[in-house]
């Protein structure tokens, strides 16, 4: 399996860049001298934020939050791969467990957080829960198509060489699904911000969620922004570690040569009469 190498993972990024910047830029000019009470300038925002971390303690929500974004990602993918793997290679699991996966994705996690925060409190370990859950089922789903998208013939040909179950999951079918997997995890990782901003806000006395909700609260206006500007900043860090292992490990994927389309070739005839 040939990885693709740093440089083309960079220089996608930088050309991916470009957007990000110029509308930074944008709002620093075009936000300069607002005398608004609900926008202030982002020089303001910018400043606020820098403060916040440095001086207010905002470094230990942010680390909060992030270590909980983290842990519910990784039990979700855990589970979520693991369990997609088996169901997609079976068919009466694939027919059984359809009805149920489609129930569970309709339903919005969110009308969990009551439940949760009642059952099981306000610490670290509910939001953990809630994260999992919710980023659980885009990850799964994913895995069963991935699986289920691999062509037969890979499966007949491990099936006649009699490899162990085990062995074909890990060797076989797990790297075939790697690129449903990536783009369920992609979904779940936004899904899991959610998750963790609403859980923070209506139950916890530290994090992001929390902090929005205590300076919304007392009317810090600067405050607000500079804590959704940060979950922005978290969320697009996390996407971009994302996508550079997703380069890593599925590099020949990504080098894949674009397809072309084959021509019919000319009868001896039409090349005598052109």
């Amino acid at each position: 399996m040939s990885l693709k190498p740093p440089g083309a993972f960079w220089t996608s990024a930088l050309k991916q860049l470009w957007l990000p910047v110029l509308c930074v830029a944008v709002l620093l000019v075009g936000t300069a001298g607002n005398t608004s009470f609900y926008f202030p300038p982002a020089t303001e925002v910018l400043t606020t934020l820098w403060r916040e971390l440095v001086h207010d303690g905002l470094v230990d929500d942010l680390w909060f939050s992030l270590r909980n974004i983290v842990a519910g990602l990784a039990a979700a993918t855990v589970v979520g791969v693991g369990a997609g793997l088996v169901i997609g290679e079976s068919r009466l699991l694939r027919q059984a467990t359809a009805p149920l996966l489609d129930f569970a994705r309709a339903t919005p996690t969110v009308a969990f957080v009551p439940v949760i925060i009642l059952t099981l409190g306000i610490g670290s370990g509910p939001k953990i829960f809630l994260i999992a859950l919710g980023s659980l089922w885009p990850i799964l789903l994913n895995t069963i198509s991935g699986v289920h998208g691999i062509n037969p013939a890979v499966h007949e040909t491990a099936h006649s060489y009699r490899i162990p179950l085990r062995l074909r999951l890990l060797k076989v079918v797990l790297p075939g699904a790697l690129p449903q997997i990536f783009a369920g995890i992609r979904v779940a990782l936004s899904i899991s911000v959610v998750l963790m901003v609403v859980s923070e806000i209506y139950g916890s006395p530290v994090g992001l969620g929390n902090f929005i909700l205590q300076s919304g609260s007392s009317f810090a206006v600067p405050e607000t922004w500079a804590g959704t500007v940060l979950i922005g900043i978290l969320g697009y860090g996390l996407s971009v570690l994302l996508l550079a292992a997703e380069y890593a490990l599925l590099g020949w994927y990504h080098q894949r040569p674009p397809r072309t389309r084959r021509t019919k070739p000319q009868s001896r005839n039409e090349v005598t009469t052109s």
